[in-house]
């Protein structure tokens, strides 16, 4: 049985929670600080995943699910194959550590887009165009192809 962390226990944390005992793994979810500890960190230089793996060194952190909704975590899954199967992106320096969490995305019923490094994961934060909308595998990846970084 392998063990999943998450960090934040909002919305989204606590419905990846339900699925992934329902499917069997252990589960271990972090509170949050809150959002004024990282105003100062807010420049644009890096990206709040880089940060994370910055504070975590000995972690293989991979940024998954920050662009669906809580409640279609768990109404939005369809077996693989599925036509018109919703994919997320996700980002991380480590293959291994990707490969893995992929794989649990597909187990929830969701195909992956795979942006490349943590240092890309800005590619799927709010005002991009994968950001929110259901979109395929194929449609997601050239809403991140198409996204731009604000100027700095």
């Amino acid at each position: 049985m392998k063990t999943i962390g998450l960090i934040g226990a909002g919305h989204i944390g606590s419905q990846l929670a339900r699925l992934a005992v329902k499917n069997g793994d252990n589960v271990v979810i972090s509170n949050s600080r809150g959002p004024e500890t990282l105003a100062d960190l807010d420049n644009e230089k890096t990206t709040t995943s880089e940060m994370v793996q910055a504070h975590l060194p000995k972690s293989k952190v991979v940024k998954a699910f920050n662009h669906i909704y809580a409640a279609e975590l768990t109404t939005h899954g369809l077996p693989a194959g599925s036509p018109n199967r919703r994919a997320l992106a996700i980002a991380g320096n480590d293959r291994a550590a990707k490969k893995e969490t992929a794989a649990l995305i597909d187990q929830f019923g969701f195909d992956t887009a795979d942006m490349g490094p943590l240092s890309e994961s800005w590619r799927i934060q709010r005002d991009t165009p994968g950001y929110g909308p259901r979109r395929t595998a194929e449609e997601l990846r050239k809403d991140l192809a198409a996204a731009r970084r604000p100027p700095k």
